[in-house]
């Protein structure tokens, strides 16, 4: 495990930033902390050190957000208002996860039984200044990610 202090916005950003230098082309990479943490502030960093100029928002109403980047494609899912985990059907996840590519998950535990474990689990963690970041290697991939940042 790496715990990290994110000063505020910009550095939660650079080390969004950081973890995508790092990550491979197919990755799972799940997201934990409270409404207001910085989840989206991170995958924000992560997409932008990849190339993606256009905005980052939380897909909180879309479930969804794709990014065909030019070196790896991502996927950027927040399933806290998905009503039932059976729902990533319909969104097609399995066919994500058949691909080779990214998934940011925010609120992975709305999707219990239907998403795949991860390689990466970001917690994010208020502080009086900035937030506290875990970063918890899940398998072999995220063992190497963190080994690498």
């Amino acid at each position: 495990m790496l715990r990290l202090e994110a000063g505020g916005e910009v550095a939660q950003e650079a080390l969004g930033g950081r973890i995508a230098a790092a990550c491979p082309r197919a990755c799972v990479i799940y997201l934990e902390g409270e409404l207001g943490a910085g989840k989206t502030t991170l995958v924000r960093g992560f997409l932008r050190a990849l190339g993606h100029r256009g905005s980052v928002r939380s897909p909180t109403y879309t479930l969804l957000e794709p990014y065909e980047l030019a070196t790896r494609n991502c996927y950027h899912l927040d399933l806290y208002r998905l009503a039932d985990p059976s729902e990533l059907e319909y969104l097609g996840v399995a066919d994500l996860l058949a691909s080779e590519a990214v998934l940011l998950v925010e609120w992975p535990d709305r999707g219990q039984g239907w998403l795949p474990s991860p390689d990466l689990l970001i917690r994010i963690e208020y502080q009086p200044e900035g937030r506290v970041v875990e970063l918890i290697p899940e398998s072999a991939v995220g063992g190497a990610l963190i080994e690498e940042i």
